[in-house]
């Protein structure tokens, strides 16, 4: 069975490249845990945004669906789902908001998992939530013609329960001795959790649960208030390329985690520039609410969609940022790029 060494083999990943985003990561963190501190009572509508966010992308990466309202719907817990995919949707949320009270109280353990993953499933009619795959899976992509073909093979079935012990016992011991960074850590153990995959069922979906719980108890709670499962459902194809690659050679122990670590370290530090930028907004709260949308547009390289703007001030309700766009068109400050679903603003040239 494969070995995990989480003491001397990342030791080679501490190459000039990871070491510098590693370094503007931990700034980022102290500026993030003096605003948090400072401004708790502002940071409400960032959090229930980037909540329903995070429900809606780590779900739609796999393939589950429903529409906006009916989300919100469910992550408010206004509604009780009606379909199996809103079923799958609202165990989701359960455990998110778990994450979200109780981090520093749950340590990832093989119980943990199993219980994570039974609250998965504890909407659903379905048998499968908290055990361990009873059958042989296999990771496979979708060719431009439409046919699988076999990516990756997964532990079997009979050595997982052995799997996931030995990976959170050897994780445990690394992060406990305080040598190696957990940002390296982190994307490491997660790689390795995705390449046994588990369960019959909720991988994808218990990796992103997994990532968030070990970094916030690491500090880094900067994906309370923006969703890192959106930040990787926007980059799905770099993501799905970075994980071939980190796994190929996975049985041998001869794999490569870098570029998984890199991918981690870059979405963790996208994160971090959004927060500082919607936590800059929330400051200047005093100023109006068309000013603000209009400093938004100021800040924007390119084109910025309305569905962004409010993502980037949640509190600016969408009949004010209509209201503002259609005023900034007429003045002759913006320009109207497309129409329909792809209708975006740039800053007119002058």
């Amino acid at each position: 069975m494969r070995q995990y060494d989480y003491i001397n083999k990342p030791y080679e990943y501490l190459t000039s490249e990871i070491v510098i985003l590693i370094a503007s990561i931990h700034e980022h963190k102290g500026r993030q845990d003096l605003f948090i501190e400072t401004n708790a009572d502002k940071l409400n509508t960032l959090l229930d945004v980037a909540k329903v966010q995070s429900t809606g992308a780590s779900n739609r990466i796999e393939g589950i669906f429903t529409s906006d309202k009916r989300l919100k719907e469910l992550v408010h817990e206004k509604s009780k789902p009606q379909n199996r995919s809103e079923q799958e949707i609202a165990g989701y949320r359960e455990i998110l908001q778990t994450i979200h009270e109780n981090y520093e109280h749950i340590t990832p353990t093989p119980n943990i998992i199993l219980q994570m993953h039974r609250d998965l499933y504890s909407y659903s009619d379905i048998s499968i939530g908290g055990s361990y795959k009873n059958f042989n899976n296999v990771i496979a992509e979708t060719d431009e013609k439409g046919k699988q073909k076999e990516r990756f093979i997964p532990v079997p079935a009979y050595q997982t329960k052995n799997a996931v012990e030995a990976l959170c016992q050897e994780f445990a011991i690394a992060i406990n001795k305080h040598e190696i960074d957990p940002l390296i850590l982190i994307p490491m153990f997660i790689l390795d959790f995705l390449s046994i995959h588990p369960f019959n069922d909720g991988n994808g979906r218990m990796s992103r649960l997994l990532t968030l719980l070990l970094y916030y108890r690491s500090g880094y709670i900067v994906g309370k208030y923006i969703s890192l499962e959106m930040l990787v459902e926007k980059s799905k194809e770099t993501y799905y390329e970075v994980l071939q690659a980190s796994s190929l050679l996975w049985h041998e122990e001869k794999n490569n985690y870098a570029p998984f670590i890199k991918y981690y370290l870059g979405i963790l530090l996208k994160a971090y520039n959004e927060f500082e930028k919607r936590a800059e907004h929330l400051k200047k709260k005093k100023i109006s609410k068309p000013e603000r949308i209009r400093a938004i547009i100021d800040q924007t390289l390119g084109k910025i969609t309305k569905k962004e703007i409010m993502d980037q001030a949640p509190d600016i309700s969408k009949v004010t940022v209509e209201r503002t766009l259609t005023d900034l068109v007429k003045n002759g400050y913006i320009d109207k790029v497309n129409n329909g679903p792809t209708t975006g603003y740039v800053k007119a040239n002058k």
